[in-house]
């Protein structure tokens, strides 16, 4: 399966130690198969006056074999409880991937009035049942990256 990172740089290495705390499934290297959401990604780094690179991969189709995988099918109430718990720093269940939607902005606006108490869960959850999923991998293992992710090329956007 073809899939694709948005950088500032070409990323031949992915290593998860840089990745940054607080993101939707965790600290790992995000990837998506969807190419328009990857090229829509740019604009984060062109609003910071920097370059915007979209770095295309081979994930080898078993990769998911032999490894704990967590996958969200619909902004439902799990889904709702990864996320809040990742973006605050808690502890969750350990996974060496998951894949499913991501919270674009019209659904972290959604995820800022739930985590301020300003929405309960389930206002939460009504808003966010109408958000169609996008699609995000967060790969977690180190090991999973080596051996199944393969870099194929680069361009700047």
């Amino acid at each position: 399966m073809i899939v694709y990172h948005t950088s500032y740089t070409t990323v031949r290495f992915p290593d998860v130690r840089f990745s940054r705390e607080a993101l939707d499934f965790g600290k790992g290297f995000y990837v998506t198969c969807l190419k328009r959401q990857a090229i829509d990604y740019a604009d984060k780094f062109r609003f910071r006056g920097k370059q915007a690179v979209l770095n295309q991969y081979e994930l080898e189709d078993d990769w998911v074999s032999g490894i704990n995988v967590k996958r969200f099918d619909a902004y439902d109430e799990e889904w709702l409880d990864f996320v809040a718990a990742n973006r605050k720093c808690q502890e969750v269940e350990h996974f060496d991937a998951v894949e499913g939607g991501i919270a674009n902005d019209k659904v972290f606006r959604t995820l800022d009035l739930y985590f301020s108490g300003d929405i309960d869960k389930a206002s939460a959850l009504k808003k966010l049942q109408y958000e169609v999923p996008n699609h995000q991998i967060c790969l977690l293992s180190q090991k999973l990256i080596d051996g199944k992710l393969k870099f194929i090329s680069s361009e700047i956007l």
